[in-house]
């Protein structure tokens, strides 16, 4: 009874948030989450540049805490009432959001596998709960996970289902591993699908390059996250991990959150345009997520790799460090 009740408490609560955030009218919403986050951001006002130089530097998109966290989930990716329960009902809006624009970008394939012919990586695909299903529409996916565990259980997961052996593979290893210089995973997919990874990862420089690197041009990035605002810290950690137990706590950390503008910045100083972002809402009553024209909360994005510039003869175009090198001398330019 008293869950239920404080369920509608945060629920109303979240949609006043949210309309205020979207008309710009009032602040008061956003007030009552500062008071408990005042000294939260004190601090980070203090360590903020130290951290951005760490991410950064770190040439890694992996995070041995992150990569901690999960190991001690690995067993329970398929329990869909869990702790991976909103990823479950995450796959409504984020397999048509992949569908539908590769479909745009390619054309329709044969009858009930409109992805057939395409290749796609899944990055962070932990137990596989996206993986599955894009392999269901006929794409050839190949899911890696730095997190060895979670890889068995999704492969222990597909292997009860004969249709998805020929469509669906898993990798123990890193994205950088896969796109390193004569790799196989060199601009050899279609497109690359992070959800709900780039709030976990070390390096943001480094994800998107990797991205870049193994994408074929006119590839698809595909992301979904979280966005860093006030409102999102209330209701994605201390809401949803501290209060309602929707996701174990602990799981987010607010620093590594990134917000649309800061996403597509980085990503087109890196050779991809971004050709749409749209928010999403998760109902923790009914477990169901639904668009919503405001991305204070979470959001996923499109992007698409464009086509590879002519490369001078001097500088090796498959060497890192001239690619990262050459990635930042974009941005110091523009």
């Amino acid at each position: 009874m008293y869950s239920k009740k404080f369920g509608r408490f945060i629920l109303g609560f979240c949609t006043r948030c949210l309309t205020s955030v979207v008309n710009d009218t009032t602040t008061s919403a956003r007030t009552s989450v500062c008071k408990h986050h005042t000294q939260f951001l004190e601090r980070r006002s203090q360590i903020g540049f130290a951290v951005v130089r760490f991410r950064a530097a770190s040439r890694t998109t992996v995070d041995p805490n992150e990569v901690k966290r999960f190991q001690l989930l690995a067993n329970k990716w398929w329990n869909e009432q869990g702790d991976f329960a909103a990823l479950h009902s995450m796959n409504d809006l984020r397999l048509p959001f992949i569908r539908d624009n590769l479909l745009n970008a390619h054309g329709g394939r044969q009858p009930g596998k409109p992805l057939a012919g395409l290749r796609i990586l899944d990055v962070g695909c932990g137990g596989g709960l996206l993986t599955e299903p894009l392999g269901r529409l006929g794409a050839d996916v190949l899911g890696i996970d730095p997190v060895a565990d979670s890889i068995g259980t999704a492969e222990v997961h597909a292997w009860h289902d004969p249709d998805l052996r020929g469509n669906v593979r898993y990798r123990a290893n890193t994205l950088e591993e896969l796109s390193e210089k004569g790799g196989k995973g060199a601009g050899q997919f279609d497109a690359v699908v992070a959800s709900e990874v780039v709030e976990h990862l070390a390096d943001l420089e480094t994800f998107t390059l990797c991205c870049n690197q193994v994408l074929k041009p006119g590839g698809s990035l595909f992301i979904t996250t979280i966005n860093k605002t006030q409102l999102s810290y209330a209701l994605a950690i201390v809401a949803a991990e501290e209060v309602l137990r929707i996701v174990p706590s602990g799981t987010h950390d607010w620093d590594k959150f990134v917000g649309p503008v800061e996403l597509e910045r980085l990503l087109e100083s890196n050779g991809f345009q971004v050709e749409s972002i749209r928010g999403m809402l998760y109902n923790p009553l009914s477990g169901a997520w639904s668009w919503t024209e405001s991305t204070s909360i979470n959001y996923a994005l499109h992007a698409v790799k464009l086509e590879e510039e002519p490369n001078s003869d001097e500088d090796d175009p498959e060497d890192p460090t001239v690619v990262v090198a050459q990635a930042k001398a974009r941005r110091w330019y523009n």
